[in-house]
């Protein structure tokens, strides 16, 4: 007999994570419903969700903007411009996004404090499109 802990965890993830750095852009509100966004790094990812540091205190279901800029210029770029206050619906509005970059929305399952002092990692659950890359893991490397 399987124990449950062990079946739920398996039906929360069906797919095989990987440890791959990747540049991130993440925007959204934190805990106290104040707008964001941050320059981070993935510390692991597969086709439907992702985990990352932040400084920011994220709630869990949090709906958050997260963008992973493939080419050199959008990975070095500045903040995105932006046209038409908030009623743009704080989304990317007006950045110049790479045809390779990925942009999606993800909505926050997991957070815990982590090694670094005054940072979380947080895991998201990709609610937009899917990341269909394919990476090695790092540690494989």
């Amino acid at each position: 007999m399987v124990p449950l802990a062990s079946t739920t965890v398996s039906k929360q993830r069906s797919e095989r994570r990987i440890s791959v750095r990747l540049p991130l852009k993440v925007r959204g509100r934190d805990a106290h419903g104040l707008a964001f966004e941050e320059d981070t790094s993935s510390e692991n990812l597969c086709r439907s969700g992702a985990a990352f540091l932040t400084h920011f205190d994220v709630a869990i279901g949090s709906d958050l903007e997260i963008r992973i800029p493939f080419s050199q210029y959008a990975s070095r770029r500045a903040q995105p411009e932006r046209f038409g206050g908030p009623a743009n619906g704080n989304r990317f509005v007006g950045a110049r996004i790479n045809e390779s970059d990925f942009a999606t929305q993800g909505r926050v399952v997991h957070v815990c404090d982590s090694q670094s002092a005054g940072e979380k990692l947080v895991g998201v659950q990709f609610t937009g499109p899917r990341f269909q890359r394919v990476f090695r893991s790092e540690s494989a490397a």
